[in-house]
């Protein structure tokens, strides 16, 4: 058994032939027995080593035993150290109620009777061990206690979790189906009026403008369902790392100012404008198409909390990367609201804006990160907000997720 693990004494005396003898006498497995020839070279020891027994010499030159003895019970590290005092002086001169008033356990006469020194020392090892074992038993029920009381944290937060999933889950589905139940009962509507007018022989309520208009509500009716089912499938794709990005020559530039124009209409009919200002001939390799939903999903969320403010795009690029900054001068975000925006199925706070599944700026992120590129935003509340994307001209691609 190394020094380590095994028992450890202590024998203190200043005669190497007594050292000797009690070394033989209390040496056996399981043990290690330090000597001292001083109270000063044993001192030195005991604040090294944890010992289950010493024993001292009472008659040392210098410092003798009860001088060392009342050390150290004056030492926290040594104190609770069982001592045994060794004399070979008479027993008329009273060292054994002077060892016993400075802490001794027992007292020992020499000359040393073989069968009781070891018999004490055995009892004092065995008492060591005990109180070892009961150390490393109660150690390891705390241990058990603080892993037991980690896993119920984990469990309380997995339950709260999982109780958060199902209010998501719950929640997504009721905004679903009233995101979905907007368009639908519009064309419902829109049928039911039809065939009214049908089935009473109204044929003029079909002449071709109003057909023309009918079609156009109800292509805007179906192009929002398409897109919210888009955004669904688009979310599902990136958590489970479907989501591929196929980057090719794009000029940035040329894809903003078509977005640019095929949003000028939908800002125009809300009381709002975009303005773009961009670099030309602003070259990298994106995918175009996701890209534009990048964009796309900046526009719509400032024309819905930009109060019908005029709305402002500018490309800007250097020979690194390109910027793409989207400004409304609308309701603002607040700081906490900055942290979770981007998280899946969040909305604004402001509940006098129009509903949505909180996709967009999730879905935008993603994509954004994908290309190896950069979103941040800048706001406070009444101030409106700044939506910037930093793409690098030149990435190395992976799939989102």
């Amino acid at each position: 058994m190394s020094s380590e693990n095994s028992t450890k004494l202590l024998i203190v005396d200043d005669l190497p032939e007594n050292l000797r003898a009690l070394n033989a006498i209390i040496q056996q497995d399981g043990r290690t027995v330090y000597q001292a020839s001083s109270g000063e070279a044993a001192l030195a020891l005991l604040l090294e080593h944890e010992f289950a027994l010493a024993i001292l010499d009472v008659q040392m030159p210098g410092m003798d035993g009860f001088e060392l003895a009342e050390l150290m019970r004056g030492t926290e590290k040594t104190r609770h150290i069982p001592i045994v005092f060794v004399s070979a002086a008479g027993r008329e001169l009273n060292y054994a109620f002077k060892g016993y008033e400075t802490g001794a356990v027992d007292f020992l006469y020499k000359p040393l009777d073989v069968g009781a020194v070891k018999s004490k020392v055995n009892v004092f090892v065995s008492l060591y061990q005990q109180r070892h074992e009961t150390r490393r038993q109660v150690a390891a029920l705390e241990k058990s206690r603080q892993e037991q009381e980690t896993l119920l944290q984990e469990l309380h937060a997995t339950q709260a979790e999982l109780q958060r999933s199902v209010q998501m889950r719950d929640e997504f589905m009721s905004m679903v189906a009233h995101e979905l139940r907007t368009p639908l009962n519009t064309l419902f509507l829109e049928a039911q009026v039809r065939k009214m007018q049908l089935d009473r022989h109204n044929l003029d309520a079909f002449n071709e403008d109003n057909l023309n208009k009918m079609v156009a509500r109800d292509g805007r009716q179906i192009q929002s369902m398409i897109r919210l089912i888009d955004d669904m499938l688009d979310v599902s794709r990136m958590r489970s790392g479907r989501l591929s990005i196929r980057p090719k020559q794009t000029d940035l530039s040329v894809l903003l100012e078509r977005i640019v124009s095929d949003l000028a209409h939908q800002a125009g009919a809300q009381g709002s404008t975009i303005a773009l200002t961009a670099q030309p001939h602003v070259i990298g390799l994106w995918d175009a198409f996701r890209i534009e939903q990048v964009v796309a999903n900046l526009l719509n969320n400032a024309l819905r909390y930009g109060q019908k403010n005029p709305i402002e795009v500018t490309l800007t690029a250097d020979a690194h990367q390109a910027r793409i900054d989207v400004r409304d001068y609308g309701v603002g975000i607040s700081s906490t609201d900055q942290q979770r925006i981007f998280n899946a199925f969040e909305r604004g706070a402001n509940n006098d804006t129009p509903g949505g599944l909180g996709l967009g700026l999730y879905i935008t992120k993603q994509l954004t990160e994908a290309h190896q590129g950069e979103i941040v935003v800048l706001s406070s509340l009444g101030e409106g907000a700044l939506f910037s994307v930093s793409l690098p001209l030149v990435a190395t691609y992976t799939d989102a997720g």
